[in-house]
């Protein structure tokens, strides 16, 4: 790696602080546990790197009146997996943040890092001379995609695990710019294209994570990967259930390490049927429709996306069990 690149810091004590520098052209700081190592990469060269950390209740953690948990972006991840409130009420949540990376990564990585953390590609997160020697890739300094050549988008590949356990419970995302505050569905914040995968405009700050009640559903999130500790999820799924009697009374799932963006599965057509044999193959149908596996890591494709179908099956099949 390189040594890290010429910069200065802000520390702003304010959101409109922050947001007028970003504004500006600075790149926001948190954890750094994603940033600096890109940096040391050679991936970007930011004059201006804007330090959130410093700002007043940005890591709080609270329950509002009518049950709806509110996590500030700059709550560390080890903070939300060892939550009382989150992991009796949310705990889907909380274990996905428990398996991010390792202990001294999640003391310091936080929320708001987690979901917006940059895609991933076996092209990209290289030295800068692995990658000038390759002609670098569409995702930076380069003018074509080494994935799928003859695309004119990146596939590079988000690996967050936090975001798919909140998306299946309909979390939104508090963000402040420069024209006020506006709230969006979490899924909304994503976008599927490995270069430009976050909605965020231009001085913009994720604020916070807003996650209501889950009275009648249990969640959970389950990842794969190489090692226990640190590695990225090479398939990660999280799935939301309600069950009535004998019938599925609800049902959402969302992958991540697939695609581009952690992405929702269309599951609407299990609603009201039992779940057997024919309700998982539907389902692993429909899992295999939106999830877009590519070489994007040192896994082999093939399985990556078989390993993603089994977790989908097995997580539902112990949801429905009450495991």
């Amino acid at each position: 790696m390189n040594i890290l690149p010429d910069f200065r810091t802000l520390r702003p004590a304010s959101l409109n602080d922050a947001v007028a520098a970003l504004a500006a052209g600075g790149e926001p700081l948190a954890g750094g546990t994603d940033l600096l190592p890109n940096l040391r990469r050679g991936l970007g060269k930011p004059e201006t790197l804007v330090d959130l950390t410093g700002i007043t209740g940005f890591a709080a953690v609270s329950v509002g009146a009518d049950g709806t948990l509110r996590i500030g972006a700059g709550a560390t991840l080890e903070a939300i997996a060892e939550d009382a409130r989150i992991v009796e009420s949310w705990p889907a949540v909380a274990h996905a943040a428990s398996l991010v990376a390792g202990p001294s990564h999640r003391a310091a990585a936080t929320l708001g890092g987690n979901l917006c953390q940059d895609t991933r590609c076996v092209f990209y997160n290289q030295s800068e001379w692995w990658r000038s020697g390759n002609g670098f890739c569409l995702k930076y300094e380069g003018d074509k995609c080494h994935v799928v050549v003859k695309s004119d988008r990146c596939y590079a590949t988000y690996h967050g695990d936090v975001a798919p356990a909140l998306m299946v419970l309909n979390a939104s995302v508090e963000i402040v710019g420069s024209k006020g505050v506006r709230q969006i569905a979490i899924a909304d914040l994503f976008r599927e294209s490995g270069a430009e995968h976050l909605s965020l405009e231009a001085g913009e700050v994720l604020a916070a994570v807003l996650v209501p009640p889950a009275t009648g559903w249990v969640a959970a999130y389950s990842k794969v990967r190489v090692r226990d500790a640190i590695d990225f999820p090479l398939a990660g799924v999280a799935v939301a259930m309600k069950r009535d009697g004998n019938v599925i009374a609800g049902l959402r799932l969302a992958i991540t390490g697939t695609n581009s963006a952690p992405l929702m599965v269309p599951t609407d057509a299990l609603w009201g049927r039992p779940w057997n044999d024919e309700a998982a193959e539907a389902l692993t149908q429909a899992v295999r429709k939106v999830s877009n596996v590519l070489k994007t890591t040192v896994a082999g494709v093939k399985y990556r996306r078989r390993v993603l179908l089994a977790v989908a099956r097995k997580q539902v099949d112990d949801l429905w069990s009450g495991k």
